[in-house]
């Protein structure tokens, strides 16, 4: 009962203090109002001294609205901006959706102009030992973007457990009222604390933590290496194609049919989409290899940053206590335990479970560790 109380307070904080600023704002026009009443000298002087009020009740009503034990201005400005955070927090919710059939739609017509005009190129075209590399590569580059994407959108990347009282934590949530262990945090899209959160991801309409951050750093690699493939592979075709279409402000234009336009348009659509693509990602992907390799997350990234600099202040050096040598962090991410699973585990599809539950973490490793090097 206690609970639910609490979640409705800390859901109205906003509702009330609106309500108390609109109250109080109220009282101050009231107070605005001129007296009637009052000729020359006497007017002029119970006007000063009306301003004179009306100016310290204001400074009075600016302080009331935070100045207390518990609360302070920046509590006045999480209230202030509480209904923006909303509205934000819903429309990214519902766009999620928008942004992932996006995804599967850009995808699919990648796929479908590489089938109809890419592939037959290479095929009449290219010599033997070039077209069982396109054809292996290719198809080897789809299977895991789609597997990938599809793990990364339908895995739940771990959340605080809230049956149970015993376990590890730092802090207790202020709006789950859940234990939070070592690097949870609580994400306001999806109004749930994720376990090794990284950041909410619209492109996947889902978090970005424990049980997916493989998936979700695979799908960007392979995402990346392939529309690297698509660009380089379809680059002659397309300064062909854009070639073509400057003819057609010929005088007399080119006499070309319907289907060699289209062919056309679509290879040049291809090139473009997946050029622009793997700059952006390619760029997201690096970053992102940073972050693993210094054994961080984004999140973890802004905090370390804010203590690093509180430390140095002091003449003190911040250690990241989760970062345990670059290719240790690789290891733990990528679930690999031993030389094959490079293999099984990174270069093919796998479902394999990260190492540990995402509550309790090894801060240090030690010779007996089968994950150390």
């Amino acid at each position: 009962m206690r609970t639910g109380s609490i979640i409705s307070s800390s859901s109205s904080t906003w509702r009330w203090q609106l309500s108390r600023a609109m109250r109080l704002a109220l009282r101050w026009f009231r107070q605005c109002r001129p007296q009637r009443g009052g000729r020359g000298g006497a007017t002029g002087t119970r006007t000063g001294g009306r301003l004179l009020e009306l100016w310290s009740y204001s400074r009075l009503l600016l302080k009331s609205l935070y100045f207390n034990s518990l609360t302070n201005s920046d509590t006045l400005l999480d209230c202030a901006f509480e209904p923006v955070y909303w509205i934000v927090d819903n429309v990214t919710r519902w766009f999620g959706v928008v942004f992932v059939c996006l995804v599967i739609l850009l995808t699919t017509s990648v796929v479908v102009i590489i089938y109809l005009y890419v592939l037959p190129t290479i095929l009449s075209t290219y010599p033997l030992h070039w077209v069982v590399w396109h054809l292996s590569c290719g198809h080897w580059l789809l299977v895991m973007v789609v597997f990938h994407y599809y793990k990364a959108t339908t895995t739940s990347p771990g959340h605080s457990p809230k049956d149970k009282i015993h376990i590890p934590s730092v802090s207790i949530c202020k709006k789950c009222i859940t234990p939070k262990p070592h690097r949870t945090h609580h994400c306001s899209i999806c109004n749930t604390c994720v376990l090794k959160m990284d950041h909410h991801c619209p492109w996947l309409n889902n978090c970005v933590g424990h049980f997916n951050q493989r998936y979700f750093f695979c799908f960007c690699l392979y995402m990346t290496l392939g529309c690297l493939y698509c660009s380089v592979s379809s680059k002659a075709l397309f300064l062909e194609a854009y070639a073509a279409i400057e003819r057609y402000y010929q005088t007399p234009p080119p006499t070309e049919t319907y289907t060699e336009t289209t062919a056309q348009k679509s290879v040049i659509f291809l090139w473009v989409l997946t050029s622009t693509v793997s700059v952006a990602l390619g760029g997201l992907t690096l970053w992102h290899s940073i972050l693993i390799s210094r054994g961080e997350t984004s999140v973890e990234r802004h905090i370390n940053n804010k203590e690093a600099k509180r430390l140095r202040e002091k003449g003190k050096v911040f250690k990241n206590p989760y970062h345990h040598g670059p290719v240790n962090n690789w290891r733990l991410l990528l679930g690999v335990e031993k030389r094959s699973h490079w293999f099984t585990r990174v270069l093919l599809p796998s479902s394999h479970l990260p190492n540990g539950d995402g509550i309790k973490w090894n801060f240090t490793f030690t010779k007996t560790d089968p994950m150390a090097i």
